[in-house]
């Protein structure tokens, strides 16, 4: 394994478990020096794939913090990957508005404030990438996900505008979008509980066992950690990947070219309602 000082450095928010953990034992076999974040990386031990830092997105002062070792460490940065993020399921109506804040909190404020604090290390350097891992589910608004999709969508805009204000700065920004893949993400998700007597008890409660059904049948992680090596290794990155079975992809495709009525039909007839 190449560890000598040209190795790049790597950091990835939320790189204890799932797609984050993939992306970054890959990283690490290819030669890459590679920092994981977690909340509690107490709680992973024997954990020896890569270095997982403390790291909270929600937290400015734990951010902060652990970029500053990086570059004590160091003296640069390479690659950022705002991989952390939270899923949320449940009819608009019936999500308390705090969970609603929190799950913004994570899937946009956080990669935001991450991004803030890399950045005045990659401009002294006069380089650097930033890859936003987002969603498919950003492309579109799902029934019983509408928080999700606005999160990750509001995330694709955001790279869109702001990697045109940091072009001048030899620094790139990218989305990489994957679509369903086989991680805990559903046992970490703020699920709205199914309500007896609700008027989405039924509706919300068949769409909630497909979402799950989706997730346990995904795609092997390592083909995000794959795409993302792709991104890494191009000079000039596209400003959106998707990653993912081809009809999630597809999906996004149909979107564009059937009317928009046509387009909800079958997305309704997708999840059953």
């Amino acid at each position: 394994m190449n560890t000598d000082q040209n190795s790049k450095i790597v950091l990835i928010t939320g790189g204890s478990s799932g797609i984050g953990k993939s992306i970054g034992v890959f990283l690490a076999n290819k030669g890459y020096i590679v920092y994981g974040t977690s909340r509690n990386p107490s709680r992973f031990s024997d954990f020896n794939s890569f270095t997982l830092l403390q790291l909270d997105v929600a937290d400015k002062n734990s951010i902060a913090s652990t970029v500053k070792t990086i570059e004590q460490k160091h003296g640069r940065l390479d690659v950022l990957i705002n991989n952390a993020g939270a899923g949320i399921t449940g009819p608009l109506e019936e999500i308390p508005e705090e969970e609603i804040i929190k799950n913004f909190t994570t899937n946009y404020f956080g990669p935001i404030n991450v991004t803030k604090a890399v950045l005045p290390l990659m401009r002294k350097q006069g380089s650097g990438l930033i890859i936003n891992i987002t969603s498919i589910a950003g492309y579109m608004g799902l029934p019983y996900r509408a928080v999700y999709s606005a999160s990750k969508a509001a995330l694709e805009m955001t790279t869109e505008a702001w990697r045109m204000e940091l072009k001048s700065f030899n620094i790139n920004m990218t989305n990489v979008a994957p679509g369903d893949f086989a991680t805990n993400i559903a046992a970490g998700r703020y699920h709205a509980p199914v309500i007896e007597g609700s008027p989405y008890e039924k509706s919300y409660g068949k769409s909630l066992q497909l979402m799950d059904e989706h997730v346990d049948e995904g795609m092997d992680p390592d083909k995000m950690a794959k795409a993302v090596y792709g991104v890494i290794l191009n000079t000039k990155p596209k400003v959106h990947y998707k990653v993912g079975a081809f009809m999630q992809k597809f999906s996004i495709v149909l979107k564009r070219i059937l009317p928009d009525k046509v387009y909800e039909k079958l997305l309704m007839n997708h999840y059953k309602l």
